[in-house]
């Protein structure tokens, strides 16, 4: 009687240990996939300020149409509370859901392809035991005939994407690799900077093609090439992923909400690994050379203040105070206007948005401070938007096309 006893209460331990090291584990795995969900920027595409987190509903603007997010939490009726851990892994790594139905590549599952299964698996448990669930059914994606026929999805998946893992690089270190597998597979940078071909694809989905993170638009915004990021250091490249700004630059358009709810919650480690694989990738050959007698000669002209053109007057009395008569900015806080990015794109659309609506940049934990450039919409016309985005992209040793106000019409058209 005493052994049955003493079996009974080994067995009743045995199994308290059991229970405790699964939970253990499960808290881990929670805690793992939460991060992963950083990566992938899930948040952000699948949550709307005021409601639920992954509760969906969020409208994605595409060529195609207005997509709106779903709902990914494990809700059994409105979310994906069902889901196996295959169907989970389905649907983010094909965009094929249990029902057999497609998602439109506005979920970019030609990148997610390439997440671990280890990954994957935390972050299904994640989703289903760290998520709360939530009842929000969001509004359902209804796009025009063709586009509104998913089974043409699988036709595109076979053109487009592919199954295979991620590739490690032959001959980079530990850290360019993990910085790599960040950016190809979780990060998803590609699916916004590499270039679209006609059928809306990806050009290219890992660095053995020259033209993967070659710059691309989104929006009508030109989105600038991150192979080598020359003007940055890698110091600087971790600097505007953790806190939206660095030393030439401040954050814009899309990519607030990525260093918001993505990369300011990135480990140190985690960033430096990307810095170093865009480092890697080697320079950008459309980048203009630096000319410093242009350079001088337009910060005399507006130190002088003599015989300005209308544009380099608008400048002084909108735009100097804070971006200095160098173009320069301030490091950390205004950014440089000489040799930017979104001045000498192709596209002036996001200079002309940026002049129109403003801009702001967000809070994070290294950098809780909130610097916000005031809008002009009000305060300028369409011809003096024109005239000072032009001054801008041809003053200093920047090297872009004028801009006309019919240019700066269709911007202020678009603005909430």
């Amino acid at each position: 009687m005493k052994l049955k006893s003493l079996l009974i209460a080994n067995a009743v331990l045995l199994g308290s240990f059991v229970l405790q090291a699964h939970a253990e584990d499960d808290a881990q795995l929670i805690k793992q996939g939460e991060y992963l969900s950083r990566l992938g920027d899930c948040m952000a595409c699948h949550t709307v300020a005021g409601k639920a987190d992954y509760a969906g509903g969020l409208a994605i603007e595409s060529n195609l149409g207005t997509i709106y997010s779903t709902n990914i939490t494990p809700d059994t009726a409105h979310g994906i509370g069902n889901y196996s851990e295959q169907q989970f892994s389905d649907a983010v790594r094909k965009g094929v859901l249990p029902n057999g139905s497609r998602l439109y590549p506005a979920m970019p599952y030609p990148d997610y392809a390439k997440i671990s299964d280890a990954d994957m698996h935390a972050l299904y448990v994640y989703f289903m035991k760290g998520v709360k669930p939530s009842s929000e059914q969001p509004p359902e994606t209804d796009l025009s005939f063709p586009f509104s026929q998913r089974w043409g999805m699988r036709f595109w998946n076979w053109a487009f994407t592919s199954d295979k893992p991620f590739q490690p690089i032959g001959g980079a270190s530990e850290e360019v690799n993990r910085g790599a597998y960040i950016v190809e597979s979780l990060g998803h940078c590609g699916s916004c900077h590499t270039p679209r071909g006609l059928g809306m694809n990806e050009k290219a989905l890992d660095s053995g093609d020259v033209r993967f993170l070659a710059g691309g638009s989104l929006n009508n915004w030109d989105v600038p090439s991150l192979r080598g990021v020359p003007r940055w250091s890698e110091q600087e490249i971790v600097d505007y992923l953790q806190t939206g700004r660095n030393d030439k630059a401040a954050v814009g358009g899309e990519m607030k909400s990525v260093i918001e709810h993505s990369s300011s919650h990135m480990t140190d480690a985690d960033l430096k690994a990307i810095a170093a694989y865009l480092k890697f990738l080697g320079g950008n050959p459309s980048l203009q050379a630096y000319n410093v007698q242009q350079q001088q000669a337009t910060e005399a002209k507006l130190t002088a203040a003599k015989g300005l053109s209308e544009g380099e007057r608008l400048y002084i009395d909108n735009c100097g105070a804070c971006h200095f008569v160098t173009g320069k900015g301030a490091p950390g806080i205004f950014p440089e206007l000489d040799q930017a990015t979104i001045v000498n794109a192709k596209d002036p659309s996001g200079l002309i948005h940026t002049i129109l609506a403003g801009a702001q940049q967000p809070s994070t934990a290294k950098a809780p401070s909130t610097l916000a450039m005031p809008d002009f919409a009000k305060r300028l016309d369409d011809d003096q938007v024109a005239k000072l985005a032009t001054f801008i992209r041809q003053g200093w040793s920047n090297h872009a096309p004028a801009v006309t106000k019919d240019q700066v019409a269709e911007v202020r058209k678009t603005l909430k």
